[in-house]
């Protein structure tokens, strides 16, 4: 069988809706943080925007763009080659959408793109995979790309290190949770690349995302004072946390 009769029969559905459980697993709010960001994108710029999907992996942003507002248009930028191939492969053949794989460490990553102004730029779960200088240089990187009066989110984990004891007793029950729910059947990180390796349409793409990141990152998670800070200082006219939970935030920066 060739691969391109392979990639045809597989269900990219299906390997997208894995991808959104398992993340769940992690993030039982993660639907609520994508409802937030849209209900902003569209008190902000509206209905129709241009959207840069950063640091997309399978699109779950997209998704949910295009579910929700069907005259928008989506750009997803990446680098994980498997995570790229289930978004590649879920909007094959629909014209709103295009993928561009780059690396955001590269100084010339945004020369990749298709355009140069965006409405929305938007991302999530992603950029703690970051350390917190480079971090602060794509968000240069970014303002840019904002069009005046455009918005920049950013769903992450963003730890107040003020409040240890807070943070110990939250962690300790979203972790009873977690197991909880783990001996039911859910299947983690680990787990789930597991099941990519095995695929055989996203074997060889699975070995290149490893040889590129190896188990996982080694970023940060500022707080999201320090996020708004840092987009300010980058450009944006004003930044602030719109939408948070124990653990977690999401920063909007208004150009």
């Amino acid at each position: 069988m060739t691969y391109e009769t392979e990639t045809t029969a597989t269900d990219w559905r299906s390997w997208q809706e894995s991808w959104d459980r398992q993340q769940e697993w992690y993030m039982p709010d993660r639907e609520e943080r994508f409802r937030v960001m849209l209900d902003m994108v569209e008190a902000c710029v509206g209905t129709a925007p241009r959207v840069l999907d950063l640091a997309c992996g399978t699109g779950s942003i997209t998704d949910r763009l295009l579910k929700r507002f069907p005259e928008a248009t989506s750009v997803g930028v990446d680098l994980d080659p498997a995570l790229l191939a289930i978004a590649r492969g879920t909007f094959e053949g629909d014209e709103r959408v295009a993928f561009v794989g780059a690396d955001l460490k590269d100084p010339q990553w945004t020369r990749a793109l298709p355009h140069d102004s965006y409405d929305a730029v938007l991302t999530a779960t992603a950029l703690h995979w970051l350390h917190a200088e480079p971090l602060a240089v794509l968000y240069g990187q970014l303002a840019p790309l904002v069009r005046d009066g455009g918005v920049f989110m950013n769903a992450d984990h963003m730890i107040d290190q003020s409040t240890p004891r807070i943070n110990a007793a939250e962690r300790a029950l979203r972790h009873t949770r977690m197991d909880a729910a783990k001996a039911g059947g859910a299947v983690d990180w680990a787990e789930w690349w597991a099941l990519a390796a095995a695929d055989p349409v996203l074997a060889e793409p699975t070995a290149r995302r490893f040889e590129i990141y190896g188990e996982h990152a080694d970023g940060e998670t500022p707080s999201a004072a320090w996020h708004a800070g840092a987009l300010r200082d980058a450009g944006f006219g004003e930044a602030r946390a719109v939408w948070g939970s124990p653990s977690d935030a999401m920063v909007l920066a208004l150009k």
